[in-house]
């Protein structure tokens, strides 16, 4: 009888702290090191046991600390994935990814990347070279879960510390620790015995349900983030307005409030084309419309559960189909 044939997988390096190393006085410290120096064929040969789960192929597509991620290199990313996906002789792809903007560039595929095709990403907490190093089992897990058959027509996964995120709920919640990812709804999943078990579903539209499709962006409009504060001024969103920003997503407080001594600084932002955004600066949460803010008559958008940097792609890809408030506003409902 001829054996199963093994999933072919792409792993896709982009850097980060999974790619990190330290200096031989360095050595055993998980703080003090250099991101993004080990190449993506290293990290696979570090990890032999990956070579029993599939046939693995590195490829180097970046190098950088993923905080230098921008949205042209965020597009060549998902373009890249999307050209994998597309290939018949590709099962799934594997993405090593810095962990301080791993979530969006993961959000950002599981809604651009039109296959039904297996997309995990995966980074550490600790370099290659720290004691207790988490990037070879995390790396071991993410492929495990790409090349089983059940993570198919999922969306997008991150697989961190043995659990499986989708990349529309997760979150790095904590600077240090390596359950530093977590969901508001929970994982999906865990890696147990080296396979997938899942326990939870996803909902909401993504990849091949999808309204976005990678194939057809050049670019994406400028979304701008200002973050709440005591003591704000109204010059920080003239300022995006200046830059060009077709839209501002307000992290506020709690349920997104919006001060009082912004709300007419803001409506007349609104009056120029610039689109407002309410999200909140906490870590989970459901806003409501015309809750804290009149919605409807300053024509402003709330974000359902989504955190500020995911609202700011979602802002960005809607901006690409329509410049009406409500009928973002119904993206945001949807997604």
């Amino acid at each position: 009888m001829t054996a199963p044939r093994r999933p072919r997988l792409v792993l896709l390096g982009t850097g980060g702290t999974i790619a990190g190393a330290g200096t031989a006085a360095e050595a055993g410290l998980s703080a003090a090191y250099r991101s993004a120096v080990v190449g993506a064929e290293a990290l696979v040969a570090g990890v032999p046991a990956l070579a029993r789960l599939a046939d693995l192929r590195a490829e180097q597509l970046l190098q950088i600390d993923s905080a230098d991620f921008t949205d042209a290199l965020l597009l060549r990313l998902a373009r890249r994935v999307a050209e994998l996906c597309a290939r018949d002789d590709v099962d799934g792809v594997v993405i090593t990814h810095g962990t301080d903007t791993l979530e969006e560039s993961a959000y950002f595929l599981h809604l651009t990347v039109r296959s039904a095709k297996p997309i995990v990403l995966t980074g550490a907490m600790r370099p290659a070279t720290a004691l207790a190093a988490d990037g070879p089992a995390n790396l071991l897990h993410a492929v495990a879960v790409a090349a089983h058959p059940s993570s198919a027509g999922r969306g997008v996964l991150v697989v961190m510390n043995e659990e499986i995120h989708s990349a529309r709920d997760v979150s790095k919640v904590h600077a240090a620790r390596l359950d530093a990812f977590a969901s508001p709804h929970g994982p999906l999943g865990l890696v147990a015995q080296g396979a997938p078990r899942w326990y939870r579903a996803l909902t909401r539209p993504h990849t091949t349900g999808s309204a976005f499709d990678i194939g057809a962006l050049d670019a994406l409009p400028l979304v701008g983030v200002v973050a709440s504060h005591g003591n704000m001024r109204a010059e920080i969103y003239d300022a995006w307005l200046a830059l060009g920003a077709r839209a501002i997503v307000h992290a506020g407080f709690g349920g997104g409030t919006v001060p009082e001594y912004l709300k007419a600084p803001l409506a007349s932002l609104r009056a120029r084309g610039v689109l407002l955004v309410r999200a909140s600066r906490a870590a989970a949460g459901v806003l409501v419309r015309n809750a804290n803010a009149d919605d409807d008559a300053h024509g402003w958008v709330v974000t359902d559960d989504q955190n500020a940097p995911r609202a700011r792609l979602l802002t960005a890809l809607a901006l690409t189909h329509t410049q009406d408030p409500l009928a973002v506003q119904q993206i945001f409902d949807c997604y």
